[in-house]
């Protein structure tokens, strides 16, 4: 059940990321969230909105191995889209800010690890 709220959390997060870069990118809250002027956000919309895209296909990918019947099946699909979200958040946090790896990555590598010591889903 741990590691199903784990997953739950990091999906949730990534809904709200979508939401955020695909709907609120030039909004108030979109600009305070990202630390960015309008002209900036105006700027990059259709790049904030393809990422924001993404981040729901990883939404979807994370919800998927919540509900998968077959325990080890939905284990596999949660390691695999955890570490796509590993690898984005470093990546993030790499070229953007420090900030990225530790909101999306951190999370996600607490669920793998607890995936590895943890045999169950």
């Amino acid at each position: 059940m741990i590691g199903k709220i784990l997953v739950g959390f990091i999906a949730l997060q990534h809904l709200g990321f979508l939401v955020l870069e695909m709907f609120l990118w030039t909004h108030p809250v979109g600009l305070k969230v990202f630390r960015q002027s309008l002209e900036k956000a105006q700027a990059s919309q259709s790049l904030a909105a393809n990422q924001g895209l993404y981040n729901g296909f990883l939404a979807a990918g994370l919800i998927w191995s919540i509900c998968q019947a077959d325990a080890s099946f939905a284990r596999q699909l949660a390691l695999f889209f955890c570490g796509c979200v590993l690898v984005a958040g470093l990546y993030g946090g790499w070229t953007v800010s420090w900030r990225i790896s530790l909101i999306q990555g951190g999370p996600a590598i607490i669920a793998i690890i607890y995936l590895i010591i943890n045999d169950n889903f």
